[in-house]
């Protein structure tokens, strides 16, 4: 029997599947089928994180609605493990498998920009810069991540935060509705007159429920240009100079956002940097930055005008695909000196200088939703803290891991709330903390329409 016949089951074990099953399933799809071996298998299933290096048993390349369909009933008759990958940025690698079907939606790129209804229509195999470019072409944004070579599904799905988050709110907060396949192969559309229980749980829920075929977004004015003012400090001060620069953000506009970090210069300094983003006029810019400049003498200081779309992509590189990641996440209430102070210490004794550690702020926008009207429960959170090693040789693996924990293992009680984008394998509880008080909801839901667990590889809830 051929070694591709053999498939991960849900239940972990390897089943050999009727080679007449396999071909029929193949010939449904038109081709668009790669197994261990086929010309491009290697690049089809490699993902942004480098520590992952999975080897499905077959990667399809959806085109169509009708492909997803196929694969979803195909996985859910012979109960085969099932990842579904979109922009393939899941920092536990959740949009591959080993022995199983990886979903890829690449392919599926679809976007219309309606201008004067001011909406995207988008598919899911689209990244941010796509839906950038296009929407800036005529003054519009919709919230997005911080890196453009991110997709727009997952980081839809999850909530959505961004530069935008603290003036319009986040990704969810403009999604008008979406497709989606669920588990038993059915297309739904999820909207507010329309299965309106799964377009709740799709916005922050994760891609617990199925897989969305496409996205409608209202859009927002934003740009073409935005105002940024960076400065730089010692990481050693960070404890005292985070906490007053959060005060100073606090009293300013919504059209004033930021993202604090530990970061390592090109000198090989650590330091901790500020970046405030002002999408307001010149005036009420210069009026929402001259706060900051009473924070000290930085080692680093610039403020520039830049597109948009350059914002978007200012941490491409950092984060670039290849890379080695590993990570922990948290929501916090401030930007307490107790939790500063220990992960400024442990910055200083990272491995790698490419490591980050971000503190991006949400607040304002997002807390004008309340917390039940979505899946996503922590409106209420104005901070979300990441320690993330980033590195290039697999010989540093246990060195940079073994430092994250070390870092995070050294901090006070944290609040239980993760970002479901951020959540890596840690465990039930960890799972249930990125869902809080809305996972006993989603658990139902969840029943409803993936009783089986189909998509068991996404921030996986269970089925009440």
């Amino acid at each position: 029997m051929s070694h591709r016949n053999m498939f991960r089951t849900w239940h972990g074990e390897e089943r050999a599947l009727d080679p007449r099953a396999l071909d029929a399933f193949r010939m449904a799809l038109q081709g668009n089928v790669r197994t261990p071996g086929d010309a491009g298998y290697d690049e089809a299933r490699a993902v942004w994180n480098g520590t992952i290096d999975r080897h499905p048993a077959l990667i399809v390349s959806a085109q169509t609605i009708e492909n997803v369909q196929q694969v979803i009933v195909f996985a859910q008759q012979h109960e085969i493990v099932l990842a579904v990958r979109g922009g393939g940025h899941s920092f536990a690698g959740h949009s591959t498998c080993d022995g199983g079907i990886m979903l890829d939606l690449a392919l599926m790129r679809h976007l219309r920009v309606d201008p004067a209804r001011r909406l995207a229509m988008a598919g899911p195999g689209l990244r941010w810069a796509d839906l950038d470019a296009a929407t800036q072409q005529h003054g519009l944004a919709v919230t997005g991540g911080q890196i453009s070579h991110t997709g727009i599904a997952g980081l839809t799905l999850g909530g959505g935060m961004g530069w935008l988050a603290r003036q319009v709110g986040l990704t969810i907060d403009h999604l008008v509705s979406a497709d989606i396949v669920t588990a038993d192969g059915t297309l739904r559309r999820a909207a507010p007159d329309a299965d309106v229980d799964l377009y709740w749980a799709i916005r922050g829920g994760g891609g617990n429920f199925g897989v969305a075929t496409s996205f409608t977004y209202r859009l927002q004015p934003v740009g073409p240009e935005v105002s940024v003012y960076q400065l730089a400090f010692p990481v050693e001060v960070a404890a005292q100079l985070f906490p007053e620069a959060e005060k100073l953000l606090e009293a300013g506009p919504p059209s004033l956002s930021a993202t604090f970090a530990f970061l390592t210069t090109p000198e090989g300094m650590p330091v901790a940097a500020l970046t405030l983003v002002s999408t307001a006029s010149s005036e009420l810019t210069a009026q929402s930055f001259a706060p900051f400049r009473g924070l000290g003498t930085p080692l680093f200081e610039e403020t520039v005008w830049l597109p948009y779309t350059a914002l978007q992509r200012m941490l491409d590189q950092v984060a670039a695909p290849g890379l080695r990641y590993y990570g922990r996440g948290n929501f916090l209430d401030t930007l307490d000196p107790l939790v500063i102070e220990p992960l400024a210490t442990a910055y200083a004794e990272a491995p790698s200088p490419q490591s980050l550690v971000l503190f991006v702020r949400l607040s304002g926008a997002v807390t004008a939703i309340p917390m039940e009207a979505t899946a996503f429960a922590h409106r209420n959170r104005p901070w979300a803290v990441t320690a993330l090693a980033i590195w290039r040789d697999p010989a540093d693996d246990d060195t940079n891991r073994t430092w994250i924990e070390r870092a995070w293992s050294a901090l006070p009680a944290l609040p239980k709330a993760v970002y479901v984008n951020e959540l890596g394998d840690e465990g039930n509880e960890r799972v249930r903390a990125a869902y809080g008080p809305n996972y006993e909801r989603l658990s139902q839901l969840k029943r409803r329409y993936d009783p089986n667990n189909l998509f068991r590889l996404n921030q996986n809830i269970r089925p009440a």
